[in-house]
């Protein structure tokens, strides 16, 4: 029996689950960094991220929505290895200086991903001419930016210089 072709609506839809599964992922991860993290700046940046992300997750449900599908979760792989490795961050140096910009670099690989993600479902969207999904994962993508240069900010007025003069 030969396999039925997969297409690019298949490919968005198994996307979609994938950043589901981040999106709820990092839910329950950013309590624990905002937890781990010393800079008051960097505690207020998580705080705002999860009710963002919160948001987030409410928006995906809205694209399932929209393509007709329940909302699921499939295992990102890409998302784990960061988490692992923020948590990694965390016991590693817990105590030190260091932890902080550590958090930090974490915080932006999940970021990064996000947005290589966003922007790839907001334009597969857009080809599938689902405009209002596209519309949902442009706004989320815009917020993801954002964080992205509200991190970078902290980092460089902040929680780098912080780590520095402790050396």
């Amino acid at each position: 029996m030969a396999k039925k072709p997969k297409t690019l609506d298949v490919l968005f839809h198994d996307t979609l689950k994938d950043v589901y599964f981040a999106e709820n992922k990092i839910v329950a991860t950013l309590p624990k960094m905002h937890d781990a993290a010393t800079s008051k700046q960097f505690k207020d940046a998580f705080t705002k991220h999860l009710a963002e992300t919160k948001v987030h997750v409410e928006r995906l449900e809205e694209v399932f929505k929209i393509i007709g599908e329940k909302p699921e979760q499939k295992t990102c792989d890409a998302i784990m290895g960061i988490v692992k490795e923020g948590a990694e961050i965390m016991d590693e140096y817990k105590g030190t200086p260091a932890l902080d910009a550590g958090l930090l670099a974490a915080a932006q690989a999940v970021e990064h991903y996000e947005m290589s993600r966003y922007g790839t479902l907001r334009t597969w969207a857009l080809e599938l001419g689902m405009k209002d999904a596209g519309k949902l994962l442009q706004t989320t993508l815009d917020e993801e930016q954002a964080t992205d240069l509200a991190l970078t900010s902290i980092a460089t007025k902040v929680v780098n210089q912080n780590a520095e003069k402790a050396a």
